[in-house]
């Protein structure tokens, strides 16, 4: 058993490059909180592509974050009787990617019934990727998904495509529980939208007692572009756990909108998300606000 609580706090912010075009945002975050005497959470992000032939990748960031995080929680929630760390993870690592995927794939597939592809998107199209579009639709919804599941025994990351997630320790080192995808460089990425698309997972599974984190940080790609270095980035989570340290979680909570919006402003000018998954005994400050959290979806 661990002591403590885990809080959620989360913005989407359009990119100031958006803003200036007119061109709207295809991040989305989504989370759940305890419920049911069970202190697990789970949070999710994603990043619609925003490509030509994503025009939907809006809606189809919306539908990967809550069906993340729904078929994470549902897992995590069906193994409190299991006695087995090593089965949970097997489970975990062999099941859940596809389970997602399955799940996006349905949303996807039922907005599109509801809401046929129209001549005007598809004639805005080269015709090579009208062509593509017509092929695969599910091309139009494009997005990557980052989720991680924060329980009394265990932490569970997953992440398809670009964007990152850090663990921070109590003693505010951060690092990558994740290995690196060589396939991810200039504005590649794996997607949701893609055959086969479970085997591009890259899943963790984390004892708890092992490497207890301070701070959990997921977010999209429009953040560690707005830096220069990879080590000013990952300072980010460092700085964040130092400010709840001093004073309190909805110090951050409050702020964050406006770091994200300056952030974007002096960098990639990209849609920005960020997610925190923070232990509540960190800080003397807190508040109701966490003491009433809920299930929470934000999109941009």
């Amino acid at each position: 058993m661990i002591d403590a609580q885990w809080l959620v706090v989360g913005a989407s912010v359009q990119g100031a490059a958006h803003v200036r075009s007119g061109k709207p945002g295809q991040d989305a975050i989504f989370w759940t909180g305890p419920a049911d005497g069970y202190p697990s959470v789970v949070l999710a992000v994603a990043d619609g592509h925003g490509s030509g032939k994503a025009f939907r990748s809006a809606s189809g960031a919306n539908f990967a974050v809550r069906c993340a995080a729904q078929q994470v929680r549902g897992f995590v929630e069906g193994q409190i009787d299991s006695a087995s760390l090593s089965a949970i993870k097997r489970m975990a690592t062999e099941g859940l990617p596809q389970e997602i995927v399955k799940e996006w794939t349905s949303a996807v597939e039922q907005d599109l019934a509801a809401n046929p592809l129209t001549v005007l998107e598809l004639q805005a199209l080269p015709d090579k990727d009208r062509d593509a579009v017509e092929r695969n639709p599910l091309l139009a919804y494009g997005s990557t998904v980052l989720t991680v599941a924060v329980t009394e025994h265990f932490v569970l990351y997953l992440q398809l495509g670009d964007g990152d997630i850090v663990h921070v320790s109590e003693e505010g080192e951060p690092t990558r529980p994740l290995p690196k995808d060589d396939r991810l460089f200039a504005n590649e990425t794996t997607s949701l939208c893609a055959p086969g698309a479970w085997k591009d997972f890259r899943v963790q599974f984390q004892v708890i007692s092992e490497r207890r984190p301070a701070l959990i940080m997921l977010a999209t790609d429009g953040y560690i572009n707005s830096y220069q270095n990879e080590e000013g980035f990952l300072k980010v989570g460092t700085d964040i756990l130092k400010v709840i340290r001093e004073e309190g979680p909805e110090k951050v909570n409050q702020e964050l909108p406006g770091w994200l919006t300056e952030t974007s402003e002096k960098g990639s000018g990209d849609d920005i998300t960020l997610g925190l998954i923070v232990r509540q005994d960190l800080s003397h400050q807190q508040s109701s606000f966490f003491s009433k959290m809920k299930d929470r979806i934000i999109g941009k």
